[in-house]
Order: structure tokens, then C-alpha cells, then sequence
């Protein structure tokens, strides 16, 4: 059994929501299929408070193994690089201090979503939490961890980045994992999974026929491309949304 570790940080949860509307198979099925034990989640597992803390106390004495860390949200360094924006109730001690300290011990870790890939969201604007990424801090490499950190694996951070993540992303990664067949090479430039980043949103767009005769949607529900007028970036933004649609039907290109 391959034990996870999922924890939240800066971010709504709705990466969380998403994967709990996964589909062949839901996510329960898939950990008892994958062979993997999950420790604890925010939101899905019973234990909390002291019982959480001891839990995590034991990854760290070693006495628990931690095969698989994963982080969603950002992680908020401030104020000023001490991270006490950001405290895991009841330890006193920032949120950033405990995933450094998991990462190292963790033989994979994953960044589920763009706040934990890149900072998303949560690193917005004036980012007045300081809010960066595990490996990434916006599209540069560095992050909370630092642009050369490797898990246990050797491996670096996979990113599955989306706001919020198609469950499949994350399902199917973890599987890889599990099986023994995740590497490097199955990420792109950005870290993210290639399975699904290899592809644009434009791809499988029920719009392209509009795209192809420069037929553009002027005003909010008009029929026609979205890109012109509309700011539609479905042909830059890497994802299968369109040929892997979100609860078997759904897309924002297809919802206008």
C-alpha cells in the first residue's frame, strides 16, 4: 500500500470539490485499485486535531512512510518569508515549515492545482500573503521548495495545474504513480502531466468551425468564436477540456 497525504493550503478547496465528482472509476474505488492508503485529507477523513498532529509527527520520526505528498493551495510565505499568514491550527507552526519538512521525507509530491503549481489565484495581484507555488513561482522555477528540489524518487513536483483540476488529471496521475510508470519525461516544461497538457483547449472546441471562417461572437451569448472579441484563450491555454469534457459533457467553451 502506497500511503497519500493530502493537504490544503491558500485556495477555496475546489480542486478537492472537483475530484469528488470523479467518474470510472470515483475516487474511492480508485485508491482501493491503486493500492493506496490515504493518511488523511482535510475534508474526507475523520481524524483531526491531536490525532492529525501525532499522525504527522510520525511522517516526520519516520516511523510513518509518506509515498505520495500531496499539496493543494498556495503556500503563503508572508509576512516577510515567515509564513505566519498561514499557521496548521493547533502546532504553532506555519503551514510552509511542515510541507518543507514533509516534502523531504515525501517520494513523491504533487502540486494539485494552479495555486499550489504556480500560485494561482491566491498570488494575484498585489500577492499580499506572498503566495508562490511549491516548485514554481509564477512560470519561474523556485518556489517554496526551490527550483532543484527532487522527492525521494529523484523526481521533481508534478504540477497538475487547473482552476480547478478535471478529476481525471488527478486520478490518472496518481495511478501512474502507483504503478510504478511516473517520470520526468511525462512532464512538460512546466511540470505539468503531458497526458493532458499536450493539448490546447481549441482542440475539440464545438466553436472551430466559427474559428476557421473568422466567424467571431461579438456580444456575451452571441453564436461564433470567442477569441477575437470575447478573449477566449482556448488556442494558448494547455488542457483536454474539450475532448475530455468535465462531468461528461460540460466545457467553459461550451458554456460560452
Amino acid at each position: 500500500m502506497l500511503n497519500l497525504l493530502w493537504l490544503q493550503s491558500g485556495g477555496c478547496g475546489g480542486c478537492s470539490m472537483s475530484l469528488l465528482n470523479a467518474e470510472s472509476p470515483d475516487l474511492l474505488s480508485l485508491f482501493e485499485n491503486a493500492g493506496i492508503n490515504l493518511l488523511w485529507h482535510p475534508s474526507l477523513s475523520e481524524a483531526s486535531g491531536h490525532e492529525c498532529i501525532e499522525m504527522l509527527e510520525g511522517i516526520l520520526a519516520g516511523d510513518i512512510a509518506l509515498d505520495i505528498l500531496c499539496i493543494e493551495g498556495a503556500m503563503m510565505t508572508g509576512p516577510m518569508g515567515t509564513g505566519k499568514f498561514h499557521i496548521m491550527g493547533g502546532t504553532g507552526k506555519p503551514m510552509i515549515e511542515w510541507v518543507q519538512a514533509l516534502a523531504e521525507k515525501a517520494i513523491h509530491t504533487v502540486a494539485v492545482g494552479s495555486c499550489a503549481a504556480y500560485g494561482g489565484i491566491t498570488a494575484a495581484g498585489s500577492n499580499d500573503t506572498d503566495a508562490t507555488g511549491l516548485q514554481y513561482d509564477g512560470e519561474m522555477r523556485g518556489g517554496l521548495l526551490g527550483k532543484d528540489f527532487v522527492s525521494g524518487s529523484g523526481q521533481q513536483v508534478v504540477n497538475i495545474a487547473g482552476c480547478p483540476t478535471h478529476p481525471d488529471w488527478v486520478t490518472e496521475t496518481l495511478m501512474s504513480i502507483a504503478l510504478g510508470e511516473h517520470q520526468d519525461d511525462n512532464l512538460d516544461k512546466f511540470g505539468r502531466p503531458r497526458m493532458y497538457a499536450d493539448h490546447l483547449v481549441h482542440h475539440g472546441c464545438s466553436r472551430n468551425e466559427f474559428y476557421e471562417y473568422k466567424a467571431s461572437a461579438v456580444d456575451m451569448g452571441d453564436r461564433g468564436c470567442m477569441m477575437e472579441n470575447m478573449g477566449c484563450k482556448g488556442t494558448q491555454a494547455h488542457a483536454d477540456c474539450n475532448t475530455r469534457p468535465w462531468n461528461g459533457q460540460g466545457s467553459c467553451t461550451n458554456g460560452g
